[in-house]
């Protein structure tokens, strides 16, 4: 698969992790973000998905801050959209597929109302490569405990079956972590050091838990 365009929509949501080879399922209402998800699926159907510094309800801006800049982490991930479907009132439900993580170079002009950026995908060129085998039995028992800890069941069956980086992967963006977490867990330099993280954060003691933001960059406004 090719390399999204270097001038790249994005979508800032809190909380919503995508990482390559992953599906995340979106629902869009706010106008601007309709326009955004118009002129991609028009064209080269690429957004990138980014998460605002300070948390968002329901992407819904504090009180204190403008509404259309909010202060953003300068690593995403670029995705493709697919499965696009529009209800009777104008929103959009789409899949978006991970394609490579990205590095904000610079912002750029926004384009009816939503943000642009300049990516660059030259520090993830690690992304593209398929990922070794793993044994996924370590991470299965974190799962597990941490599944008992906070009333959550899983399959052990399935979780042995499932491919690493599958395994390592939907955990980063599906377990409730908090939203600086899971950007530490998106801007982890491979799947080893992402599958230590996730043992962390579950408490199997293999490292300190990391400080809110740990593993982030600075801001890009």
């Amino acid at each position: 698969m090719s390399l999204p365009p270097v001038s790249l929509p994005i979508f800032p949501l809190t909380g919503s992790l995508l990482l390559p080879g992953m599906w995340l399922p979106l629902h869009v209402f706010e106008p601007r973000y309709r326009n955004m998800v118009e002129d991609a699926w028009s064209g080269d159907k690429h957004i990138g998905m980014v998460q605002p510094v300070v948390p968002r309800q329901d992407n819904s801006p504090p009180p204190d801050a403008p509404p259309e800049n909010p202060e953003i982490y300068p690593v995403g991930c670029a995705g493709v959209m697919d499965q696009l479907q529009r209800s009777e009132d104008g929103r959009y439900y789409l899949q978006l597929q991970g394609i490579t993580r990205f590095r904000i170079v610079r912002e750029l002009a926004p384009r009816r109302g939503y943000r642009c950026v300049e990516a660059d995908y030259a520090p993830f060129a690690g992304d593209a490569a398929t990922p070794a085998e793993r044994d996924n039995a370590q991470l299965v028992e974190a799962l597990l405990r941490f599944g008992k800890e906070h009333q959550m069941a899983f399959d052990p069956a399935r979780l042995h079956g499932l491919p690493a980086a599958s395994l390592i992967n939907g955990l980063s963006m599906s377990l409730p972590f908090a939203p600086a977490e899971k950007q530490a867990l998106l801007e982890a330099a491979g799947l080893a050091e992402r599958e230590a993280l996730l043992l962390a954060l579950m408490g199997m003691g293999l490292g300190k838990r990391p400080e809110p933001g740990g593993g982030a960059g600075p801001p890009v406004n």
